[in-house]
């Protein structure tokens, strides 16, 4: 489906489409993996959870997490193994119905693999980070999920761009 398309949908039966999006954050105590996007056009120069990536048609969220880790980090994760953080409705504030967004947020202490960057084209850096001590720049609504579980105040669900 174009844009096009979703937005005329919308208009004509006032829904919204919803793009589902899993992230997987390797931790080692304190410490999480965050990878430096670049190349992407998207937030490029931030810093970002060490996986993440949309749901694939056919494809249930977990799966979708452990996919998105073993490609971007090389790391096998079980579905089971995967702690919910938070799930956040994400809008980016146009209104436009392809901007409504689900991204659901997980956290894994065991994997197998040494993690490493797959995805050169996307991202410059791999790096290990207390969460006393993040980075800047942070992806936005990744740092508000970074904030919450550093400080114990995350939600189960997470309203960011309303």
């Amino acid at each position: 489906m174009t844009d096009h398309y979703t937005d005329a949908y919308a208009s004509t039966h006032g829904r919204f489409t919803v793009v589902p999006a899993a992230y997987v954050l390797l931790r080692r105590g304190h410490e999480v993996l965050l990878q430096l996007r670049r190349g992407t056009g998207y937030y490029d120069e931030h810093w970002a959870f060490g996986a993440a990536g949309h749901v694939e048609a056919g494809e249930s969220l977990l799966a979708g997490a452990a996919r998105e880790a073993e490609e971007e980090l090389g790391v096998s994760v079980e579905p089971g193994a995967l702690e919910l953080l938070t799930l956040m409705h994400r809008t980016d504030g146009s209104g436009r119905p392809i901007e409504q967004r689900f991204d659901v947020f997980f956290a894994v202490d065991e994997w197998a693999g040494e993690p490493r960057l797959l995805e050169t084209q996307k991202a410059a850096a791999l790096e290990w980070f207390s969460l006393d001590a993040l980075p800047e720049p942070v992806v936005p609504h990744e740092l508000r999920v970074l904030e919450a579980l550093r400080d114990d105040r995350l939600e189960p669900v997470t309203l960011f761009g309303f």
